[in-house]
């Protein structure tokens, strides 16, 4: 019976998408990455930025730190449309044939993480709904049933997924445009901007771009999933630009007017803006908001946490991985205090994935001229990229200086302006220096 059921679920893999049958236009990229990016999450950064910044200076470094951390994951995004492959197998180009199964497992473990974290507040923000309109409250239910509806969304794989995001981007931005007009009508946004500076998360202005761009670089390894379907590069590169600048702006926007208001009137900063924005008397508007984003953007992670588990064990089912993973999601999110540390998972995940696809990244485009052998990177034995029995030591010499300076830069001694342009600009040039002057592996491409 369930093996009838199974054949109605996305059959998508670690084969290159046909270029005449790849669904996403201009349009549909931008609303995949606005839907993938006005997620509770992100409000959430915003909110930390204030009032320990001004209003003015968080938007700006949020502009720029996005327009920035984007570049990266486009450049990501253009490796799949080129040559239709999942991020992970992508890496086996640096990393090789068995290398690329380490960073595909930190990545089914970091999404699986994110995964607990938004099913948690996907639940928070229904359970405020239902508790809002029938006075009935129940949290770990209300958790468990939008985490299986993530679960029978990303089941049907990437064509259910794009005609989700289309639906609750268009969703998201006229509520969250409703919730931004009546805030303006309760309150003075020049009192917001004029408001002081008050260190309450110890944000300075180098952390905060830090945390920006930490947060674009955790989308990357999702970036050549989804934009291995789009119909042209052009498409690729501007409607991921355009759709995750816009959507940051847009969610961390939300996040620190929500706090600089609530700090203006006297409340308690909380990681439910839902329940802030009760106070002002648009709670309900604003728990749909947060329930759509954050079930678009645990769809994702789901999906692609599954197509990194096919990385490791490539014969496997796509249905059987992403059941697994909705499951071990569910029972995630009820871990007691999983939001407490926030900040800091952003921060670590910065550390882990910035050297990691500085490393990619300079592989593709500096080393290979962005062209790689599709059929060899889909062999077993890796053909070419075999490197030394599978594992190419130049890549894994750069990420360890890259995640060395990362964790010394962030955490021990902090730069002015953050690590993580540094961090990945010295990765992929110490890696670029390594393979081709000193660990030149005996495979050369022609």
């Amino acid at each position: 019976m369930f093996k009838n059921l199974s054949q109605h679920f996305g059959q998508d893999g670690l084969a290159p998408t046909d270029k005449a049958h790849r669904s996403l236009g201009l349009g549909g990229t931008i609303a995949l990455w606005l839907g993938a990016n006005v997620v509770v999450t992100t409000i959430l950064t915003g909110m930390l930025l204030v009032p320990d910044l001004k209003f003015t200076q968080a938007m700006l470094i949020v502009l720029i730190g996005s327009g920035i951390g984007i570049l990266p994951l486009v450049l990501v995004g253009l490796m799949g449309q080129r040559s239709g492959l999942t991020t992970m197998v992508l890496a086996r180009g640096s990393y090789g044939v068995h290398g690329a199964k380490l960073p595909s497992l930190v990545n089914l473990l970091t999404l699986l993480a994110w995964s607990w974290i938004q099913a948690l507040l996907a639940g928070m923000s229904l359970n405020y709904a239902v508790e809002h309109l029938t006075g009935y409250s129940n949290l770990p239910l209300f958790t468990i049933l939008c985490e299986a509806l993530v679960l029978l969304i990303a089941l049907r794989g990437h064509l259910g997924i794009e005609r989700v995001e289309r639906w609750a981007a268009i969703g998201m931005l006229l509520l969250a445009g409703a919730v931004f007009y009546v805030m303006g009508q309760k309150f003075e946004f020049d009192s917001l901007l004029a408001m002081p500076t008050e260190p309450r998360n110890e944000i300075t202005p180098g952390i905060a771009f830090d945390i920006v761009i930490a947060t674009a670089f955790s989308w990357i390894p999702l970036a050549a999933d989804y934009n291995r379907n789009c119909r042209s590069q052009r498409v690729a590169g501007i409607g991921t630009w355009v759709g995750y600048v816009a959507a940051t702006l847009l969610a961390m926007g939300l996040g620190a007017t929500v706090s600089g208001f609530s700090v203006l009137s006297g409340m308690e900063q909380t990681y439910d803006p839902a329940v802030l924005l009760a106070g002002f008397g648009f709670g309900l508007p604003a728990a749909i908001v947060v329930f759509l984003s954050v079930m678009t953007t645990n769809v994702m992670c789901v999906y692609s946490a599954s197509l990194s588990y096919l990385n490791i064990s490539p014969k496997t089912p796509f249905w059987k991985p992403a059941l697994a993973i909705g499951v071990l999601s569910i029972l995630g999110s009820q871990i007691p205090g999983i939001l407490d540390n926030f900040q800091n998972f952003l921060l670590v995940i910065g550390s882990v994935f910035i050297p990691a696809f500085a490393v990619l990244i300079a592989d593709y485009f500096l080393i290979h001229k962005g062209d790689y052998a599709v059929d060899e990177l889909l062999s077993e034995d890796g053909g070419r990229y075999r490197y030394l029995n599978g594992f190419n030591p130049a890549a894994f010499i750069a990420y360890g200086l890259g995640a060395a300076l990362a964790y010394y830069w962030g955490w021990v001694s902090p730069l002015a302006w953050g690590a993580s342009l540094p961090v990945f600009l010295i990765t992929a040039a110490s890696y670029a220096v390594l393979r081709r002057w000193v660990l030149v592996p005996r495979a050369q491409l022609a």
